[in-house]
């Protein structure tokens, strides 16, 4: 059975946030330059829960794990 592998786009709707290619790339540019000891999900934009939901996808090495780990290096 084929999975398909979640994009950056299906990140950004499953957080709630627009899942434009225009919305994900103005996201990145206002956000970036994370210090880099900085955990992704300790990031002072993110709601609660969506904090909650990264940490836990990378924790569980979720489906989700490799496209936030892609925006991590774009937020850093």
């Amino acid at each position: 059975m084929f999975v398909e592998q979640p994009t950056m786009a299906s990140l950004f709707g499953q957080l709630g946030l627009d899942s434009s290619d225009q919305a994900i790339d103005r996201f990145i540019e206002q956000h970036k330059g994370l210090n880099k000891s900085q955990h992704l999900n300790e990031a002072p934009f993110w709601t609660p829960s969506q904090a909650a939901f990264l940490k836990n996808a990378i924790e569980d090495d979720a489906d989700w794990a490799e496209v936030i780990d892609q925006l991590n290096v774009a937020l850093h």
